[in-house]
């Protein structure tokens, strides 16, 4: 064992050994455009602060308008932005804040980049799934993006024509369909107790 590794383990055993409400973690909610990702993340962040947490949301759209102004969406820019995305979350989780991410972050690569900068800093890291079928996405469809790119307006919609590369292992997959977003929100949040997040 080298000393960077005793020192991550001690610091990850000390975070764990923190009261729920000074143990920071991110909290990556991926899945497709109009998931409902976003809307999750916001719902769980108001139950969590009137607990008392800190908690801070890093909402793929926002991030995109200012820390990743200017990329594009190849493959490599969604690396680029997801793993921004994962050092900004991780240095808040570090210092007792609970991240929420709903970011699509379509590649498992990516994901896995920044499951392993976490791991490497001690930090607690979830992945979790916002399993929902692309034909719910595309009802929803939030922004429009479904529509647009049926028009043929876009290509490269995430699920549609493009890319999504659904988790293997998430720490938690919740399926939306047919549910209210507070029974979904009350699942996530139990979730976190149980880990000790909560």
């Amino acid at each position: 064992m080298t000393a960077d590794t005793s020192v991550a383990d001690g610091a990850a055993e000390a975070a764990r050994a923190a009261a729920p409400c000074e143990r920071g973690a991110t909290v990556w909610l991926t899945g497709l455009p109009s998931a409902g990702k976003t809307t999750l993340a916001f719902a769980l962040a108001e139950r969590l602060r009137a607990e008392g947490h800190k908690v801070e949301v890093l909402d793929g759209d926002e991030i995109r308008e200012f820390l990743s102004k200017g990329l594009g969406f190849s493959r490599e820019d969604r690396h680029t932005n997801v793993t921004r995305i994962g050092f900004v979350a991780e240095k808040l989780a570090a210092n007792g804040v609970k991240v929420l991410a709903p970011v699509i972050a379509p590649f498992a690569g990516s994901r896995a980049a920044v499951r392993e900068r976490h791991a490497a800093a001690g930090t607690e890291f979830l992945e979790i799934h916002v399993a929902t079928p692309v034909e719910l996405c595309a009802e929803r469809d939030v922004k429009g993006l479904y529509a647009k790119q049926a028009a043929g307006e876009i290509s490269g919609l995430t699920g549609v024509d493009d890319p999504y590369e659904a988790p293997e292992n998430p720490e938690l997959r919740i399926q939306t369909q047919g549910r209210e977003v507070a029974d979904s929100a009350a699942e996530l949040h139990a979730f976190l107790t149980e880990r000790g997040l909560a």
